[in-house]
């Protein structure tokens, strides 16, 4: 039995699969039917219900759609039911002609008599204008301005599509959004553009069936005439054939004047999204009272002039009344429940609790004097909340570091323009802020100089001024880099992010990574933690740090912990391991300082002179330091900056090349003048990247090591 009635499940399902699969070839099929076989007046009345149904379908499927698109397949229904309406009204001609009085078709019938309100001549007369009213509204009105619509909104649409394309991909290019999320709304840009192009055409539909509608009434009342006074020799000819004629145009095109409103909500919808009954209540009868008052007054004004229904006017007046005292109230109940939770809330901040015995500390935190608290402020648009949350998500996608969430506070302690950052309560960068000024940086293009309030760039240090908002256009043409405050600081913030990376990484963050990591990539975290290896958790943390003092992203973090998994049993050194995780992420390291061309622009150290630098090795507690005796350690730093600075001023950014042993100490003895110097090795230069050096840094003479390095540069 239980495999009997599985065989039947499985049957049964296959059967609603089949039916699932070829009901639009049935439904076509039926159509094409409907045109050429004549019908029976049951099959046409039960097709004309249904066409009526389906219209109400239709209409109530796009008032409860939150989104137009939501409804892709409209343009495709619209083509349907014009071509199924159509259908029928073919069928019912040939039945009214070839059956004359005779026609029992029920939905017809019905809809000449009942829905008239009256037979004889009068019905027909009160019909024929119902009937000439409808295509009317449907022409003139609705289809028309309907089909306006959905050309502009096709128009616009497409116009706009190239820019949101833009504007993704470039959200995309920050970090805002992931590829996943790109995609998705890339798809619903394209998917918006083609449904509106859909809807131009398909509007069509609808004021073509009106009018074949009206053409095909007039057949039939034409040939009815013909038919009915030559053959069949009716008496009653005018009175049977009109009234089955504006029956028939009354049951065709009442599904048609739905599907029409349909259409139109949908293309007045455009730039609107979420329930439709949601956004009346919200929009329009729950707005200001005074509204309601106005009208309720306007209404009772009317009920006192003579001849006007005061039994009508003065109920409802009352009616609007009473719902203008309710949202009257709502709206002062929302405001007190508001008043309430914020005196409360600062009522709970006030309390005093009792301390912890541990004090915790702001991981990154940004203090405002009190005058650029309109930065952040949501009634000015609180651009600053919007910026700092930039600088995390680029933060994240250029470091491969999550940032933690910056608290912005006041502190009355800084001067009115004064801003702070703080990492984990350290002053980190401070800077002053002029509101409703412009910052004007020289990048060494300007053609004309600017008057103005000399300053200093706070993130990099650079000379600027201060000018007015009126004077932005004329320092941009005078080739000055124009910033507004929200950016300095935001900036600033990026800068600080940069430099301080390393103290922003704790022990709980690397647990948190390698955590995440371990869901997608469990065979590399456990190879890098398992037992004998000797690893613990923080000299994961150390090599990360040592990667982000140099600036090298930690995003592809795979790759570190296998390049850690492959050399810890050769080493446990830290400076080891972060040379051998530098070497894994050769290619990303060489892409970060190449130029477009792939040519790296070195700067080489003469052998000797690199040789005493790693004879120089000194092992500390901390780690390794180059140990120069001071003489040569001053002369090395001269010779050095020279030579950084004749390679930027051809335009180039300096990078030092030396081997793998000299490499962390050359980095070492140089952070100190030179913190953002890129030291690299050999074994990080990858085969796609050319090495071109550009001068050789010597310090047997040091007013020769400078010439030294330009001569060669220059060769």
């Amino acid at each position: 039995m239980s495999d009997v009635a599985q065989s039947s499940g499985g049957g049964l399902r296959k059967s609603l699969g089949f039916l699932k699969d070829s009901f639009p070839a049935v439904a076509v099929i039926i159509i094409v039917v409907a045109i050429i076989i004549p019908l029976h007046t049951i099959v046409l009345d039960v097709l004309m219900a249904f066409n009526l149904i389906f219209a109400l379908l239709i209409l109530l499927n796009v008032l409860y759609t939150r989104k137009p698109t939501e409804i892709s397949l409209f343009p495709t229904l619209l083509l349907v039911s014009t071509i199924f309406s159509l259908a029928l009204n073919v069928s019912s001609t040939r039945l009214i002609l070839t059956e004359g009085a005779k026609f029992d078709g029920r939905m017809i019938k019905a809809f000449s008599t009942f829905v008239v309100g009256s037979g004889g001549t009068q019905g027909i007369v009160v019909g024929s204008i119902i009937f000439i009213i409808i295509i009317a509204v449907q022409i003139i009105v609705i289809t028309k301005g309907a089909t306006r619509v959905s050309e502009v909104a096709a128009r616009f649409t497409l116009d706009s599509m190239q820019v949101k394309m833009m504007a993704v991909e470039t959200e995309y290019t920050s970090g805002a959004i992931t590829e996943e999320e790109a995609k998705k709304q890339k798809a619903e840009i394209r998917q918006e553009s083609d449904f509106y192009g859909s809807m131009d055409g398909a509007s069509k539909f609808i004021s073509g069936n009106v009018k074949v509608g009206v053409f095909i009434i007039i057949v039939e009342i034409l040939g009815g005439f013909i038919i009915g006074s030559t053959m069949y020799d009716e008496t009653n000819v005018v009175s049977t054939y009109i009234s089955l004629a504006i029956g028939d145009g009354l049951v065709t095109q009442l599904p048609a004047l739905l599907v029409s409103v349909a259409m139109g909500i949908v293309v007045t919808r455009a730039a609107a999204t979420g329930d439709l009954s949601d956004q009346v209540i919200e929009q329009l009868l729950t707005r200001d009272s005074k509204i309601y008052w106005i009208l309720s007054a306007v209404l009772l004004f009317l009920a006192f002039l003579p001849g006007f229904p005061w039994y009508v006017l003065i109920p409802m007046a009352a009616f609007i009344g009473f719902h203008a005292y309710r949202t009257g109230q709502a709206k002062k109940r929302t405001v007190k429940f508001n008043e309430m939770m914020a005196s409360n809330r600062e009522q709970k901040e006030e309390k005093p609790a009792d301390f912890s015995p541990v004090v915790p500390l702001d991981a990154l935190s940004l203090e405002l004097g009190y005058g650029l608290v309109p930065l952040v402020e949501k009634e000015k648009g609180a651009e600053l909340l919007e910026r700092v949350q930039g600088v995390r998500r680029q933060s994240a996608y250029d470091l491969g570091l999550v940032i933690p969430k910056v608290r912005i506070i006041d502190n009355s302690i800084l001067e009115p323009s004064e801003y702070c950052f703080k990492i984990k309560g350290v002053d980190s960068g401070r800077g002053k802020i002029r509101l409703g000024n412009f910052l004007c940086i020289n990048p060494g293009s300007v053609t004309e100089e600017m008057p103005g309030e000399k300053t200093v760039d706070p993130a990099f240090g650079l000379p600027a001024i201060w000018i007015d908002q009126d004077k932005r256009d004329d320092a941009e043409r005078a080739g000055y880099t124009v910033v507004d405050p929200p950016s300095i600081i935001a900036t600033h913030l990026t800068e600080i992010i940069r430099r301080t990376a390393a103290s922003i990484l704790g022990l709980q963050d690397t647990q948190a990574i390698l955590d995440t990591l371990r869901k997608e990539f469990p065979a590399v975290v456990d190879e890098v933690l398992k037992e004998g290896r000797g690893l613990r958790l923080t000299d994961i943390q150390k090599v990360l740090h040592g990667l982000l003092r140099e600036r090298v992203s930690i995003r592809n973090m795979v790759s570190i912990l296998e390049a850690i998994a492959d050399y810890a049993p050769v080493s446990k050194n830290i400076w080891f391991l972060t040379e051998k995780a530098r070497q894994a992420l050769a290619s990303q390291i060489c892409q970060q300082y190449a130029d477009e061309d792939h040519k790296l622009r070195v700067l080489t150290i003469d052998p000797s002179l690199e040789q005493k630098i790693i004879d120089a090795k000194y092992e500390t507690a901390s780690g390794l330091v180059c140990a120069l005796d001071p003489p040569t350690q001053k002369a090395w730093i001269k010779a050095v900056v020279k030579a950084v600075t004749a390679v930027k001023e051809r335009g180039w950014m300096p990078v030092i090349l030396c081997s793998e042993q000299a490499r962390f100490l050359v980095k070492n003895s140089t952070d100190r003048e030179l913190p953002d110097l890129a030291v690299l090795s050999v074994p990080e230069i990858v085969t796609d990247v050319i090495p071109e050096a550009v001068g050789i840094i010597r310090i047997e003479d040091t007013a020769a090591s400078g010439l030294s390095a330009e001569q060669s540069m220059e060769q």
